[in-house]
């Protein structure tokens, strides 16, 4: 009895010194999670209000932009005569929306938490070059850009192949293709590549891309159709027209009208990725679309020039020309300006279809037309460069190139531009036919760009040039 009595202690001892154990081990600093403590200085240096700036600066132009609005962290401001707009909001990544008249409106992520002052930079529609041939119309000349030489060399970039077409130009990028449908995204600050997209399968690349929006679409003589990111250059999606395309986009409303080597034309609609219409016209296309008012305008092999409805496709009218259509008409005032290739010829007619005059030169016209101040400007195999009035037809200037002409022409600020076999570039007062640019390099068509810089195309390589300008006057920056 006494001995189970003993046991019975021993054990409840036992029992005890182990609860003990546990206990300890429980409230262990090293074991225990204690509660976190809010840190309410970091709490308060996330949400405090400071004061913070916005600059907007004219992207092509340099200059600040005065009466701008500027909306952030739910408060809008006007920008000051200096361009500047000044709020109370925490330093932390932002959204910040700017609009102002004759501008197009941009949403910006800004990350405040580095520097309290931000430049943002804002573009005019009208001084972009978003398609080939400038305009809807085609006509080879933006009303607004003003460039004129003499001109000093910025940068310049190699394209790896034959650039054919040239560069569009949207908020300060230029998007080009080569011959071997590489598509690049250059800074036309820095000339810094932004990004690359390279075609699967390397189809050959006879066309410019065009900028649609967030969007370059572009065409390759595999016979499709490609869509890209503009901010990355990632494929977003593509289709496949059967047959090779050498137009290049005119993109209205998001419907990409061109047509093919088959003798279609199409109407695809990008946003539903679906076609709008289509319509066998019975000869090769190789010319690009030019829309203006409620018509449609392409020529074909056949030496026809077509006025399509651009809503259902159907036809207006249908022209005749001497020879092939190879390159794209352009249209102005009322006019329509229909290149032939074999025909050696630039036949005018009215948009309504009534044919008023035809010019002939020495040899194949391959040259698209370009348009402004009351002439029409284009080259031919015979290595000289034309202007003509566009009422009469009649022949103001004609300039020797050295060789023969076959990218279109071009009109900048009352400069017509051109480039030939002899590897340069030739620009000529449009008026007179002064010369007053002879640029080294050259092959295809000469120049876009914007309203910063214009692009002169080499070869393979692109030659971002602007005006020289006093030394004594500062650019904003």
């Amino acid at each position: 009895m006494r001995r189970r009595i003993v046991v019975l202690v021993a054990l409840a001892a036992l029992l005890a010194g182990c609860a003990g154990a546990h206990h300890r081990r429980a409230v262990s600093p090293s074991s225990a999670k204690p509660k976190p403590k809010v840190s309410h200085a970091h709490r308060s240096v996330h949400h405090r209000r400071v004061k913070l700036f916005v600059t907007v600066l004219d992207g092509d132009r340099r200059v600040r932009v005065h009466g701008a609005r500027v909306r952030l962290w739910g408060e809008s401001r006007r920008s000051d005569r200096h361009g500047v707009t000044e709020f109370r909001a925490p330093r932390r990544r932002l959204e910040v929306s700017v609009s102002a008249l004759g501008y197009t409106s941009t949403t910006f992520r800004v990350n405040f938490p580095h520097r309290r002052r931000q430049t943002l930079r804002i573009y005019q529609p009208d001084l972009q070059w978003p398609l080939y041939g400038a305009t809807n119309a085609r006509t080879q000349a933006p009303a607004r850009i003003r460039l004129r030489p003499p001109f000093r060399l910025v940068w310049s970039r190699g394209m790896g192949h034959l650039i054919e077409f040239p560069a569009v130009v949207w908020n300060g990028f230029a998007y080009i293709g080569n011959q071997r449908s590489t598509v690049h995204a250059i800074s036309m600050r820095s000339g810094k590549v932004a990004w690359q997209h390279d075609t699967a399968g390397a189809p050959r690349m006879a066309s410019s891309p065009a900028v649609d929006g967030d969007e370059v679409v572009y065409h390759t003589m595999g016979g499709r159709v490609y869509v890209l990111d503009r901010r990355n250059g990632h494929l977003k999606w593509s289709w496949n027209a059967g047959s090779a395309i050498e137009s290049s986009p005119v993109v209205v409303k998001g419907i990409d009208y061109f047509g093919t080597a088959s003798g279609e034309m199409y109407a695809l609609d990008l946003r539903r990725h679906t076609l709008r219409w289509r319509r066998y016209l019975g000869a090769k296309i190789t010319s690009s679309a030019a829309l203006a008012g409620t018509r449609l305008f392409i020529g074909d092999y056949a030496g026809r020039i077509w006025a399509l409805s651009p809503r259902t496709g159907a036809t207006r009218w249908v022209g005749s020309v001497n020879g092939k259509v190879y390159g794209t008409p352009a249209v102005a005032h009322g006019r329509v300006f229909v290149p032939s290739s074999t025909g050696n010829s630039l036949t005018a007619f009215t948009t309504s279809g009534r044919y008023l005059w035809r010019d002939t030169a020495g040899y194949y016209v391959y040259s698209s037309p370009a348009v402004a101040g009351g002439v029409v400007c284009f080259g031919s195999y015979d290595g000289w460069f034309y202007g003509a009035s566009t009422v009469t037809g009649r022949i103001l200037w004609r300039v020797p190139t050295g060789g023969a002409i076959s990218g279109a022409a071009v009109i900048v600020d009352g400069v017509a531009y051109v480039g030939s076999f002899s590897h340069r570039i030739v620009g000529v007062n449009v008026r007179t036919g002064h010369r007053v640019l002879t640029f080294p390099h050259g092959q295809y068509v000469p120049v876009s760009g914007n309203g910063m810089r214009l692009l002169l195309n080499g070869f393979s390589r692109i030659y971002a040039v602007e005006p020289r300008r006093p030394r004594s006057r500062r650019l904003a920056h």
